[in-house]
């Protein structure tokens, strides 16, 4: 048998005339068939499903994993993902056409001596929907998108997500596991089985875990790069802006407890695009703030009990390296409390709302400027019933 270059993961459940365009176009691809797999983890027992798969069989391997278990994408993406054998792994949503030459183009500019590079790919149209309602979707037929896509590919250059635009380069070469997307992302699959990088599905819903997988990605030291001519149309489907906002407020608060980065609190508090520019900044007034406190220690946070009430007290002094705080701040919880020590200095939080019963914010927090102390303020008062702050009079 042929070499396999490529294993396309797509997650499904119910969106038939979607998945019907996105295997119409992989089956026009100008890469041999037997160069590539499509492998489909769907969360449903539909005989619809199984019939459409049918229709492509004389012009793609399909391999359909099926489940009835609840619908979560990052499980529906590692059911199909763990079939891979390809040298390739390429996550495409069932939401995504892809223009006749992309499987081929994508070998040969990024994979074809073997490198190690994980390749982000141009979502068009994406931008244009991701906050807004859709409730009734009338697709297209598959001719349609032939002929965009086929005018697309006569383009010399194609840059039509906002990823690729200048005012996002600084960002991306600090963070650029932010900028992929598993709706288009490539990435080697040995790096996928060396390093056992499946999705976390503990998220639930709409947020950002295909930015935590990249994220995992990048943390191999496997290089991120925006893929050029790399690109689909993302296909309208229906949309709930409220629904997609209350799960990821939960997600990425997951997401944090995960990973209790600086960067990631700042961009849940700022943004990413301010992220980048103020970063330097908020470290230069962190460092400052850690030269008051013994050697060893700088701002953090610390939960746990005290006087059988949960209390939450931010910018303590925690030795990041151990996550443990100082003596003092551990003083203030009740004897043999089990405590929750985090490397954050308070502008995200991963806590629910008003999940806290107090909250003490101390005076490291005062010496920040007053954006950054407000932001810090702000979130305290989001996790906790009770705030107080020795901040010249601030808290609530």
């Amino acid at each position: 048998m042929d070499e396999v270059r490529f294993s396309i993961v797509i997650p499904y459940k119910q969106r038939l005339d979607n998945i019907r365009l996105v295997l119409s176009a992989l089956a026009e691809q100008t890469m041999d068939r037997s160069r590539f797999e499509v492998l489909i983890g769907a969360m449903e027992y539909s005989p619809e499903f199984v019939s459409l798969c049918g229709e492509f069989t004389d012009r793609l391997t399909i391999v359909s994993t099926l489940s009835a278990d609840d619908w979560n994408i990052c499980r529906a993406r590692n059911l199909a993902l763990r079939q891979a054998r390809g040298q390739v792994t390429l996550m495409l949503d069932a939401d995504m056409v892809l223009p006749s030459r992309f499987l081929e183009n994508l070998y040969e500019r990024y994979y074809a001596h073997g490198q190690n590079v994980c390749v982000i790919g141009q979502m068009i149209g994406y931008d244009d929907v991701v906050e807004t309602d859709v409730e009734q979707v009338e697709l297209a037929p598959f001719s349609h998108y032939r002929e965009v896509l086929a005018g697309l590919e006569a383009q010399e250059h194609v840059v039509m997500d906002e990823r690729w635009n200048a005012q996002h380069v600084s960002a991306f070469s600090r963070f650029p596991w932010v900028y992929a997307r598993g709706a288009l992302v490539a990435v080697p699959t040995a790096v996928v089985g060396q390093h056992g990088l499946t999705y976390d599905e503990g998220f639930q819903g709409w947020g950002p875990e295909d930015q935590e997988w990249a994220l995992r990605v990048a943390l191999t030291g496997t290089p991120l790069v925006l893929g050029q001519e790399v690109y689909g149309i993302h296909l309208p489907h229906r949309r709930s802006v409220k629904d997609n906002g209350r799960t990821a407020h939960r997600n990425n608060r997951y997401y944090l407890a995960k990973w209790p980065r600086l960067e990631l609190e700042l961009a849940l508090a700022f943004g990413w695009l301010e992220t980048d520019r103020i970063l330097p900044d908020v470290r230069r007034e962190l460092d400052a703030a850690a030269a008051g406190m013994d050697a060893g220690y700088a701002p953090g946070t610390v939960l746990g009990a005290a006087g059988g009430r949960s209390l939450l007290v931010v910018g303590a002094a925690v030795d990041h390296s151990t996550r443990t705080p100082a003596p003092e701040v551990a003083a203030l919880f009740d004897a043999h409390a089990r405590l929750t020590v985090l490397p954050l200095a308070g502008f995200a939080l991963p806590y629910a709302d008003d999940g806290i019963d107090e909250c003490h914010v101390l005076p490291p927090v005062a010496e920040l400027d007053d954006r950054y102390r407000d932001a810090v303020l702000r979130e305290a008062e989001r996790v906790a019933v009770k705030v107080s702050a020795s901040l010249g009079g601030a808290g609530r």
